[in-house]
């Protein structure tokens, strides 16, 4: 029986819709892998090189200054590229800025390998990580443009990328340097960044571009830092990067004083990052779930204000539980990641509120390892340090009473 030409030209749109509709689903697949790649990338440069930093020292000759530059200059070029990634997403488009921020991630992470003295280290160290800054930044409204249905479980596939990102080099890098030396050790993580760039250059050739933000949402997005949500957020996201740095830092030290050793210390700094794993899967679910979750924060305050009294008066009497509720209180970071989606209506404006709030915090974050040392120095004890992170929850608690509350940025540019 011959077919009508009405009955044709059906069958024909259907096929090209089932044609269109394949091709979507292949290309958010394909910019899922580049998200999750990307995520892994964005801090293995600073903890593959902390565990060998003495050693590439003694190799290479740098003292102990130079070392606590290089612990400095993360949140400093995260800082920095906080700031200026919306201008340059804005100009290039998100994928090519991803596509960017990868390749300068690999070639600084692979070059800095090759170099022979600090300086050169110090340069290419600071290219990855400022590759890796933007990386954070254009990560967020990635998600927003791609995945608005998804937003809290593609949130959450790719923050538990960041938290491996962050544990997986700390626990092999010593023992890689051991068997082929320190710059195959730091150079092997440059192919996390390389391997990351792939899938954007296919995306790209697939013309899934974005195309630059238009003159009048690059002009508003310039005006974030006068939204109360902006400052909100940055309060929230600096306060929990500036605690979580602090105890990074000194929490060998605290529980090496209280008796235990330098092994038993080392572990509970791996301790209190595998919880974050945990906060990663759970926290931006539940922060999706609530029209204002600033109940959530208030538990974590809560936790972080228990595992400080339990440090401070009691450390060695359940160390191990003191940790786990140390590394559930910074729930707060991924709960800021969502909340920076959650809280804006198109990709620019998260990528706008992503630049802002990561720039302002990571900058804060930058004195507080050094504020607490100081503190430690200037008392002899570890009450005043305790205190200084006591009143950094308090501003946490203060940022995201604003970050939480169940209104959009676009609506307080106006």
């Amino acid at each position: 029986m011959t077919a009508t030409l009405p009955e044709i030209v059906t069958r024909q749109e259907s096929a090209l819709l089932e044609r269109r509709r394949r091709a979507r689903t292949e290309g958010r697949l394909l910019v899922l892998a580049a998200i999750v790649m990307s995520a892994l990338a964005l801090r293995v440069a600073v903890t593959a090189f902390s565990p060998l930093a003495e050693q590439i020292g003694a190799e290479i000759g740098y003292g102990t200054a130079v070392v606590g530059l290089f612990g400095m200059i993360p949140t400093a070029m995260f800082a920095l590229s906080g700031l200026l990634t919306p201008i340059l997403a804005t100009r290039l488009g998100l994928e090519r800025t991803a596509l960017t921020a990868m390749l300068m991630a690999g070639t600084g992470m692979l070059i800095r390998v090759l170099m022979s003295g600090a300086a050169e280290l110090l340069i290419f160290s600071a290219l990855a990580l400022a590759g890796m800054g933007i990386g954070n930044v254009v990560i967020p409204p990635l998600v927003k443009r791609y995945f608005p249905d998804r937003l809290a479980a593609v949130s959450s596939l790719y923050i538990v990328m960041v938290q491996l990102g962050t544990v997986l080099p700390a626990f092999t890098t010593v023992p890689v340097a051991e068997a082929h030396g320190w710059r195959v050790s730091l150079g092997v993580w440059a192919l996390v960044g390389f391997a990351a760039a792939v899938p954007w250059l296919a995306v790209l050739r697939g013309g899934d571009d974005a195309a630059t933000a238009a003159p009048g949402q690059a002009a508003r997005a310039g005006r974030v830092w006068r939204s109360p949500i902006a400052w909100g957020m940055a309060g929230m996201f600096g306060m929990t990067s500036l605690t979580t740095y602090s105890i990074f830092t000194w929490l060998p030290k605290i529980l090496r004083e209280a008796g235990a050793s330098a092994g038993y210390g080392g572990a509970m700094v791996g301790l209190f990052a595998g919880v974050g794993l945990v906060a990663a899967l759970t926290a931006p679910t539940v922060v999706a779930r609530f029209r204002n979750p600033f109940p959530v924060v208030v538990g974590c305050a809560v936790l972080f204000f228990t595992s400080f009294a339990g440090l401070l008066i009691a450390p060695m009497a359940a160390p191990i539980l003191w940790v786990v509720l140390l590394g559930l209180g910074p729930s707060t970071f991924p709960m800021a990641l969502t909340l920076i989606n959650l809280r804006t209506r198109t990709p620019g404006g998260s990528a706008a509120l992503s630049g802002f709030t990561q720039g302002v915090g990571y900058a804060v974050a930058c004195v507080g390892p050094l504020l607490f040392g100081m503190l430690r120095t200037a008392t002899g004890g570890w009450l005043v340090p305790f205190a200084m992170l006591g009143v950094a929850v308090l501003v946490l608690l203060a940022g995201a009473w604003q970050a939480c509350k169940p209104c959009m940025l676009e609506d307080t540019w106006s």
